[in-house]
């Protein structure tokens, strides 16, 4: 009976359900199932969370986080101790402009970056500035204080370049025959109906500007995918959708243009070239901003315009007074 007791109190430790009703062999036998189990347990598995090496890792892991806490950002190596690491030198980070090119920082020096032109002075100075060797675009970009996801704050609109923009404009007009003749002797580059639907159907785009008739617009709803994304969709906002295609391929041809403001409440727009010099520049930068005034929305509280400024296409950026209030 006293090794029928000592059992028992071994199976209580071991937190077995065994009584003084079971027999000695009974008891036996769930002692020794329970500690090959407590082995089993203990010992690490092949593969997997409970491996050696995965373990090891994890105790590897909370020992580094504990000196992270501690603030001990001290190296050390698989044995824990400390690694010495010879630093090298601190890395320098030049100025932008020393990372842009020769041309572009001999330009550069021509004006001050921080100080603020007059339209007049900012456009001659843009005209001096370029460093291409092209005939490149003079630029104005305007951020405005607007906020671009509310409808009545979406500017677009269209202006009329007095001097043109300096490109040769390729317009396309799609419209019912009676229209063809009228439409090519106002200058435009592409004219027809049917056909010109094949044109699309072959992704064939050869030209800048599409202006289409009220009634045959239905018909380029098929293919809004296409000239959608590159800005080619007839739209009456910019007055490429006209019942009158002569004096819209006319405007079209003489350089009216579209802008629109982006997702940054910044619009942006080509005058011009350099070659047109300061005085054409300015009078079709005039032409833009009164336009842009015009379209400011009564129902803004904030400032209308907030900066302005003008460069050539891979000009530096020259600081310009607000026109438009």
């Amino acid at each position: 009976m006293a090794k029928k007791a000592d059992l028992l109190e071994k199976a209580a430790e071991l937190k077995l359900e065994v009584t003084d009703k079971n027999t000695i062999a009974q008891i036996e036998e769930a002692i020794a199932t329970a500690e090959k189990h407590e082995v089993k347990k203990d010992a690490p598995a092949k593969a997997g969370k409970r491996s050696e090496k995965a373990l090891k890792e994890a105790e590897e892991k909370a020992e580094k986080e504990a000196r992270k806490e501690a603030g001990d950002t001290t190296q050390v190596d698989e044995n824990g101790e400390e690694v010495h690491v010879k630093k090298g030198p601190k890395p320098v980070t030049r100025p932008l402009i020393e990372r842009r090119g020769k041309n572009y920082q001999a330009v550069a020096k021509h004006f001050e970056k921080e100080t603020v032109y007059s339209l007049s002075d900012a456009l001659e100075l843009a005209v001096k500035t370029n460093p291409s060797k092209f005939d490149a675009s003079v630029e104005i970009h305007v951020r405005l204080g607007v906020d671009p996801r509310q409808a009545d704050q979406n500017i677009r609109a269209t202006v009329s370049l007095p001097n043109g923009t300096g490109k040769n404009i390729k317009v396309a007009v799609f419209a019912p025959e009676a229209d063809h003749a009228a439409a090519k002797k106002a200058g435009a580059d592409v004219v027809g109906d049917e056909e010109f639907l094949k044109q699309l159907d072959k992704e064939e785009l050869n030209f800048d500007v599409l202006i289409a008739t009220p009634q045959y617009m239905p018909k380029l709803g098929r293919y809004a995918r296409l000239l959608g994304p590159r800005g080619l969709m007839p739209n009456p906002k910019a007055g490429t959708v006209a019942a009158d295609v002569v004096k819209a391929t006319t405007e079209a041809k003489a350089g009216k243009v579209e802008y629109r403001v982006d997702k940054q409440a910044i619009v942006h727009l080509a005058i011009g070239k350099v070659s047109f010099g300061a005085a054409k520049l300015e009078e079709n930068a005039k032409s833009f901003f009164d336009s842009l005034q015009s379209q400011k929305p009564s129902s803004l509280k904030n400032p209308y315009v907030t900066s302005t400024s003008i460069s050539t296409t891979m000009g530096p950026g020259i600081k310009t007074e607000n026109v438009v209030r």
